[in-house]
């Protein structure tokens, strides 16, 4: 049986039409003016809605440990919620303990998501210590189909990595034809400014922001670009907060460096005011790196729209309120950091991006789908409307209304970041792999159909510090 979606207005990151999307065996098998079901079809009327790529999140820490804890959605229902949201894949980490073989970690991540992810998803490998050993084994990793790593300036002494190691990792990755990507905060800055503030007794969340400051994250971002130049080589910010972070990429661009940035839909709509709210309500927020101010929110969506951001992630790390945000009652720097959004990217992308005319329609999927599907070798299997692709497809009806709430959230958290937030447009259907997930709002799939998605080095992105077919803003 196929589905046939009609009267929609496909939009992809480069074109809009009216038109028919026929989907058979997990796959778009047609797109065209005027198509007809066949006898047995499910037929979706799309009339006054757009027919979008489904998204894909590209930082997310499902069933994570960390900080004495571990994250509180797994891969079924962190999954599930991205898909009733809209998001039709994952790129999440794997993290090895200190010591731990990469391929060891990778074998448990494999164990999460086996049988549970409702959704295909790809791993990136977390490389938390550097040694000759884990030198050897990075081709082994890529041979896994896992062609990007992550590494840590920040999260001194636990899973961050000295400049030394990143410099290795950089090196050694290079041959390989895989992207290294970089959490960008001075450990020493933010080691000492927390050791500082809470011998001083200031221990309230606010601090949290305080001890991470704007220009510790752009001092790492100029030496994770200065490392890359070196190492000739492209390079990939997560989490970009701020302004300051931001000059840096731009500089790179001007210079003709291939650095590319994503951001987060928290650190386009939510600021530091957030950590003055009552009876510990601001260890909601805590997250690494911190909210910033207002006009770090205004510079992020004006960078997206000129193409220095080329995608928007979640960081999706959440962590209950009243469960294990409370470790830190007495002492910010024991509130775990990070927060939940798998569910809300493409509703709050939408309504606050799109709607006021911050980006177009184009660039929306962009940044939701396609640059996600390109710089992680998904393309143009994911990330796209097209004959050929898979058929992760959303039916978004940009009329309905409708607000966030914990209370009516799937992501399985007892809080939102997002609580109160107004949101305009939805998705009314959600194929992922050319079967129905999500109808009106509620899953209606198979649980644990979601596979692995070995990756290649993507032919989109090069070592040799140019950037093809990804926007940017030379």
């Amino acid at each position: 049986m196929g589905t046939l979606i009609k009267n929609g207005d496909i939009i992809t990151a480069t074109e809009r039409m009216r038109a028919d999307v026929y989907v058979e065996d997990g796959i778009v098998q047609a797109i065209a003016s005027s198509l007809d079901a066949k006898p047995g079809d499910r037929v979706i009327d799309a009339s006054g809605c757009y027919v979008f790529p489904g998204g894909i999140d590209v930082h997310t820490h499902l069933d994570m440990p960390f900080m004495g804890t571990v994250s509180t959605d797994d891969f079924e229902t962190g999954t599930r919620a991205a898909a009733i949201g809209g998001t039709t894949g994952v790129i999440d980490f794997v993290m090895p303990e200190r010591g731990q073989p990469l391929l060891d970690a990778l074998e448990v991540w494999h164990a999460k998501a086996r049988g549970k992810a409702v959704s295909d998803y790809a791993f990136h490998m977390a490389v938390t210590h550097y040694s000759d050993a884990v030198g050897r084994e990075l081709p082994q990793v890529v041979e896994a189909g896992i062609t990007s790593f992550k590494t840590f300036m920040a999260y001194k002494g636990s899973i961050g990595i000295d400049d030394a190691g990143l410099f290795q990792v950089m090196r050694k990755t290079r041959d390989l034809g895989a992207l290294v990507t970089v959490h960008a905060e001075n450990a020493e800055v933010v080691d000492g400014l927390v050791r500082e503030m809470v011998a001083e007794g200031k221990l309230h969340p606010r601090y949290h922001a305080l001890s991470r400051p704007a220009l510790a994250e752009a001092e790492a971002t100029h030496r994770a670009i200065a490392l890359a130049e070196i190492n000739a080589r492209s390079l990939y910010i997560v989490h970009l907060t701020c302004d300051e972070a931001l000059a840096h990429v731009k500089h790179a661009h001007c210079r003709g460096q291939h650095v590319m940035a994503e951001t987060c839909p928290q650190y386009l709509l939510l600021d530091d005011s957030r950590y003055e709210g009552p009876d510990f309500e601001g260890a909601k927020y805590v997250m690494s790196p911190p909210l910033r101010k207002p006009k770090d929110n205004e510079a992020l969506w004006q960078a997206i729209a000129a193409g220095y951001i080329q995608t928007v992630a979640t960081d999706h790390c959440p962590f209950d309120f009243q469960g294990a945000k409370q470790m830190g009652r007495d002492n910010f720097a024991k509130i775990p950091n990070g927060a939940p959004g798998i569910e809300d990217r493409l509703a709050l992308l939408y309504t606050y991006g799109v709607v006021p005319g911050r980006i177009s329609l184009n660039r929306f999927v962009e940044v939701f789908a396609t640059n996600p599907a390109k710089i992680f070798g998904l393309f143009p299997r994911k990330g796209t409307v097209a004959v050929g692709a898979d058929a992760d497809l959303v039916v978004f009806d940009p009329t309905i209304k409708g607000r966030i709430s914990a209370s009516t959230h799937h992501q399985r958290v007892d809080y939102n970041p997002f609580e109160g937030f107004e949101t305009i447009g939805a998705p009314t259907h959600v194929l992922i792999n050319g079967q129905l997930a999500v109808e009106g709002g509620k899953y209606v799939g198979e649980p644990g159909t979601g596979r692995y998605l070995p990756r290649k080095p993507s032919t989109t992105v090069r070592n040799t510090g140019h950037l093809e077919g990804v926007a940017t803003g030379f």
